[in-house]
């Protein structure tokens, strides 16, 4: 566990290591013990109908993920393996920023469970989900 709840700029600096996450446009709102905001710039890049513009439902997943998994980031120190995910559609995301909020629901040794909303831009809610992450330390 780290010594010290780790900064929003200290998690930010993790997370935009990834190129994916780059792509995605995250910024990271808040960090709280077992929790954490983060926002994603819309692109329109994310659309699947270019009839209708709404979201492809694989960036509300990828953003339900990030933030259950980043909310162990206050025991952890880093981000960690996913190891089971379930995602539920709300309603669609239509052209706007999301932010998505991740909790902690219970932490283990070995595998942690935590949970995440996603709401577009008014706070409608869009996705949520919850996932089993592998919390053991790294072997060296």
């Amino acid at each position: 566990m780290p010594e010290a709840l780790p900064t929003v700029d200290q998690v930010q600096s993790m997370i935009t290591r990834a190129p994916y996450h780059q792509w995605l446009g995250l910024t990271v709102l808040r960090v709280a013990e077992g929790e954490i905001d983060i926002g994603a710039a819309w692109r329109d890049e994310w659309v699947v109908s270019p009839e209708r513009r709404y979201t492809h439902g694989g960036i509300l997943a990828a953003l339900v993920d990030l933030a259950a998994d980043w909310a162990l980031v206050s025991r952890t120190g880093r981000g960690v393996p996913t190891i089971d995910l379930r995602i539920d559609y709300h309603r669609a995301a239509m052209p706007g920023n999301l932010v998505a909020r991740g909790r902690l629901v219970q932490w283990g040794s070995q595998f942690s469970v935590s949970e995440a909303t996603v709401s577009a831009d008014g706070g409608t809610l869009v996705a949520s989900g919850r996932g089993v992450y592998l919390t053991a330390p790294p072997k060296t």
